[in-house]
């Protein structure tokens, strides 16, 4: 194909080297003179391994040139101007926005079918707020009729980024029609990486998930290691063995949003680690925010429900997950007192801690710390669904997703556990805590 990408930066260099090495003929555009002419001249415009050479092949084989100024666009655009933060931490757009401006002034000139292709980071919102308007605006064309829009956000690393560009983790590409993000797929077909289509505004928000993740990963293993430090651990053997853990640690497992942590390990560990912290002089802002996140997840939670402006509140579930009786430290406790003592009036249903109620571990703690919510839990599920205008859904039971499904008596269903995987069996009035 021929391919426009504007940018010839840290991701723009290496994706037009790395695109007219796979056959493709790559125009590179930059207002920089000096990147322009230095591919041109089989040069590398920024220190990257491999580049160079790659550069140095694809200007050879006449399949990669420079211009400071866009004349055509051929069959698609990649964009990847950078979009560096404003003075005051905000969204740079301006880059981005001046690209699809002379983009949507080539699109007027042309009377193929052009895909834009975003690959800068931009924030959710962004390509169908700012983009497509401006690119519509500009050209005087019509989305879906005249051109399509993807964005393909991008996983590579300075100094790895040849390597990373030919084996990334996955292939993202949100479009906005089929057969634009066909076109971008095609364009990865030699690369051996499954490819996730979606939305155009889940593509936006993966890479800002990804880079929020890497700099939570690089925050807690720094906490982590500064207390090992003052413990005398080593800190990397400590990390090295964490790592090996793969069911949990690293995996998509805890990695689902939903409502606050509980039980009998998370809460209290967290405590004993801040503590021990405190007593050592080590500040560990990152884990010290856990908790005080996980205590605005449960105030989320109540200030759904009260925006209902109904006060018959049924929940199901009370012990902190699925198939367990255990309710030390539950959220669904914490929430269900927050909700008493605001005056709502509450109905439970719980099998698993109406058992433990009768004969268990937690018999006692439910008798002699709880009481003003045991004596809320009711036999059946249906005493509750049945007499609750606002239905608080806390654990995960296909019992619970065959109540409700599709409920239309009026009640509101708040879901705190993404009880539905089939969005079709949600009713008019279901509401995820954060989704």
């Amino acid at each position: 194909m021929k391919i426009t990408v504007f940018g010839l930066g840290y991701v723009g260099s290496v994706v037009s080297a790395c695109m007219a090495q796979d056959g493709h003929d790559v125009t590179g555009i930059d207002y920089d003179v000096s990147k322009v002419n230095a591919i041109n001249s089989s040069c590398s415009p920024i220190v990257e391994p491999q580049l160079e050479e790659a550069i140095s092949k694809a200007v050879g084989a006449g399949r990669l040139r420079a211009q400071a100024n866009a004349e055509t666009i051929g069959d698609c655009s990649f964009v990847s101007v950078g979009t560096p933060s404003n003075q005051n931490g905000s969204f740079g757009a301006s880059q981005i926005l001046r690209v699809a401006g002379q983009i949507g002034q080539l699109l007027a000139k042309t009377e193929n079918f052009h895909v834009v292709n975003i690959r800068s980071t931009v924030l959710p919102g962004t390509v169908e707020g700012q983009i497509i308007p401006l690119l519509e605006s500009s050209s005087g064309k019509k989305l879906g009729k005249d051109f399509g829009v993807c964005v393909n956000p991008e996983f590579m690393r300075e100094t790895t980024a040849v390597y990373d560009y030919y084996h990334p983790p996955i292939t993202v590409i949100g479009s906005t029609d089929e057969r634009s993000g066909a076109l971008v797929a095609s364009l990865y077909d030699r690369i051996e990486a499954p490819v996730e289509r979606c939305s155009i505004r889940t593509a936006e928000m993966m890479k800002y998930a990804c880079n929020a993740f890497h700099a939570v990963k690089i925050t807690f293993a720094n906490e982590i290691g500064n207390f090992c430090k003052a413990m005398g651990i080593d800190s990397h053997e400590v990390m090295e063995v964490f790592c090996k853990d793969t069911k949990l640690n690293l995996s998509p497992y805890y990695l689902k949003p939903g409502f606050a942590f509980g039980g009998s390990c998370l809460p209290k560990d967290v405590r004993a680690l801040l503590y021990e912290s405190k007593l050592r002089d080590v500040e560990s802002p990152l884990l010290n925010s856990l908790l005080i996140s996980n205590r605005l997840q449960v105030e989320r939670a109540v200030d759904q429900v009260r925006r209902t402006g109904k006060k018959r509140i049924g929940v199901l579930g009370l012990s902190f997950k699925a198939g367990t009786d255990d309710l030390r430290e539950s959220p669904i406790v914490n929430l269900v007192e927050n909700l008493i003592g605001k005056g709502y009036s509450i109905s439970i249903y719980d099998q698993e801690v109406s058992l433990a109620k009768l004969h268990g571990a937690n018999k006692r703690y439910i008798e002699h710390t709880i009481p003003h919510i045991s004596c809320l839990l009711k036999e059946t599920i249906d005493d509750v669904v049945d007499n609750s205008e606002v239905l608080v859904v806390a654990k995960k039971n296909k019992a619970f997703e065959t109540q409700v499904t599709g409920l239309n008596h009026g009640s509101v269903v708040i879901d705190l556990v993404r009880i539905f995987s089939d969005r079709s069996k949600q009713g008019a009035n279901y509401e995820g805590i954060c989704w």
